[in-house]
């Protein structure tokens, strides 16, 4: 088990888009659905502590093309002074969310011990910014967009701290892990710009093919050669494929399936100094009978086990 381990839990909505019936989505509800099946347990967490729901809204706000934007700032704000106090005292900090939105606070919090990397381990690039679709056509949705934020691109309001001098996170301390859509001809007209970066890719194809220890020693080697000894790892549960792991905001194909996901995270653990993690998107409303729930913390389990 993890050693001072310590769950923070982040029900936040606020970085996505309304459900297609018009309605909020659901993934506030996984914090409370994970512990509920015996989370704390089989993580070996010593404590639990809740960031309280914020209030989602459906329409834009004035000085923001982000939908929630300036909620988002406030609970970064708050979940990252949860996570460096973890931190300062040892702690490994495990923040459930919620969605991909919470990854700013984590790395804001793990900023305040200074320079730190993310292992970004996601089914989707989530690198929408102004650079790649018009702004004013729609509302960004931050859950599709956290790791262009976390590397210095969109709005000030989410790419500039107090504190912090430039991005996040550097453009050379990242690891993109699943992307999924890469091989497809419409990737380039959304997410194609991350090739031009010095961001460190590694896509499901390759993954699956190669397996999950080559692809933590891959991990290890690019590691090595950063200048850094702190890493965050960033978990988004639609890595899994949708044939095991349909509750999710954005299911597809191909993916990991559950055993793989564990494997890969321990060995992450093993070999890169990961600092903290945390988990999200995971959809409670998709999941009536919590059998995906169950899936979820036993594999979790394994991997931080």
């Amino acid at each position: 088990m993890i050693r001072d381990g310590f769950v923070i839990c982040a029900p936040s909505n606020l970085g996505l888009r309304p459900e297609a019936d018009g309605k909020e989505p659901g993934a506030w509800e996984a914090p409370l659905a994970l512990l509920s099946e015996g989370l704390q347990a089989a993580i070996g967490a010593m404590d639990v502590e809740w960031l309280p729901r914020p209030a989602y809204r459906f329409d834009a706000e004035e000085g923001t093309r982000i939908r929630n934007g300036h909620a988002i700032r406030d609970y970064s704000l708050d979940l990252a002074h949860r996570i460096q106090t973890r931190l300062s005292d040892g702690g490994f900090p495990i923040v459930i969310g919620g969605d991909c939105s919470i990854l700013l606070g984590c790395l804001l919090g793990a900023r305040g011990a200074g320079r730190v990397g993310l292992l970004h381990l996601d089914g989707h690039s989530d690198f929408f910014h102004p650079g790649n679709y018009d702004t004013q056509s729609r509302l960004g949705s931050v859950a599709g967009m956290d790791l262009a934020l976390a590397t210095g691109r969109g709005e000030r309001l989410l790419t500039e701290w107090p504190g912090i001098h430039g991005p996040l996170v550097q453009d050379a301390d990242v690891t993109q892990l699943g992307e999924r859509d890469a091989l497809r001809p419409e990737y380039a007209r959304y997410y194609g710009d991350i090739r031009e970066t010095a961001i460190n890719r590694i896509i499901i194809q390759d993954m699956l093919r190669d397996g999950m220890p080559t692809t933590a020693e891959k991990v290890k080697t690019w590691a090595l050669g950063r200048v850094i000894s702190r890493f965050w790892l960033h978990l988004d549960l639609d890595i899994l494929a949708e044939s095991v792991m349909p509750a999710v905001d954005s299911p597809g194909e191909p993916g990991l399936d559950f055993e793989q996901l564990a494997r890969l995270v321990s060995l992450l653990r093993k070999h890169v100094p990961v600092i903290g993690i945390d988990v999200t998107i995971y959809d409670p409303a998709k999941d009536r009978d919590r059998r995906h729930a169950k899936a979820i913390v036993e594999c979790l389990g394994k991997a931080l086990g």
